[in-house]
């Protein structure tokens, strides 16, 4: 027996560089996954899970979300819903954002804060207020969302100094939002069966400049920066029963970076 057996668990952002390796964990743990992305409904979207044993890949499907759109977010959910009859968890890792996105504080206009902002904390305030519904109403369920250490910390910004990289001031503001709205969820549904909690990683290796990778890493107790697959442990936890007394909390793995 597994962590989540027999559990339905959707994970949104399920595509992206962090959520493929949660959804293979999840998968891994147990549980039925699926895979709400923009380009879910593409042809072969879930052939990235091709490697995964048999076993694992038979559990992982495919439904379409735009996390902008309420009437897709809604749409969404009232799939699984209806294939399933209830969902046990949702993982909300998506990363909306517009082109403009990385742009150094001195040269970001206004429109382009406010909508990047806007943007991200409204996509996480839309699905949770849909989801939050389902479970209120099927008596309960499992909201776990991505932050940063960033929404906690102010970033290093040394470890930027001669890249062409950054870490823009929306982030940091969505990110910090965004844990105060898991607190802010968990505390509204007392008493309703919900839990709603946060995972703040550190940083993820997406072949960054080497130089930022030195700076980094000199930061960290033992690997530096992670893969996908280290962020699997947490959230199998938030999602499983071992977490039952565990609500409200903000969760961060970051190999010590934010010590």
């Amino acid at each position: 027996m597994s962590g989540l057996d027999g559990k339905v668990v959707a994970v949104v952002g399920g595509l992206g560089l962090i959520g493929r390796g949660l959804v293979e964990g999840i998968a891994a743990a147990g549980a039925r996954v699926v895979v709400a992305s923009r380009s879910a409904a593409a042809p072969g979207a879930l052939a990235v899970f091709d490697h995964l044993p048999e076993e694992h890949r038979v559990r992982i499907h495919a439904v379409a979300v735009d996390v902008c759109d309420p009437a897709s977010v809604e749409a969404m959910l009232s799939a699984v819903a209806g294939q399933w009859s209830r969902l046990d968890g949702l993982v909300n890792c998506a990363y909306p954002q517009q082109d403009a996105f990385g742009t150094r504080f001195e040269d970001v206009d206004y429109t382009t804060f406010r909508d990047n902002v806007s943007r991200h904390l409204g996509a996480f305030f839309l699905v949770s207020q849909k989801v939050l519904a389902l479970f209120a109403a099927q008596g309960g369920g499992n909201l776990v969302q991505f932050s940063s250490v960033y929404g906690m910390m102010n970033p290093r910004f040394d470890i930027y100094d001669g890249t062409a990289m950054t870490k823009e001031i929306e982030y940091s503001v969505a990110k910090a939002g965004l844990i105060h709205m898991t607190s802010y969820l968990a505390k509204y549904f007392k008493g309703k069966g919900i839990r709603v909690n946060c995972i703040s990683p550190g940083g993820v290796f997406n072949n960054q400049d080497p130089a930022f990778l030195a700076r980094y890493n000199a930061h960290c107790n033992a690997k530096g920066m992670m893969d996908p697959a280290d962020l699997v442990g947490a959230a199998v936890f938030l999602l499983s029963d071992a977490s039952a007394m565990v609500n409200g909390q903000n969760i961060v793995v970051d190999d010590g970076f934010s010590l």
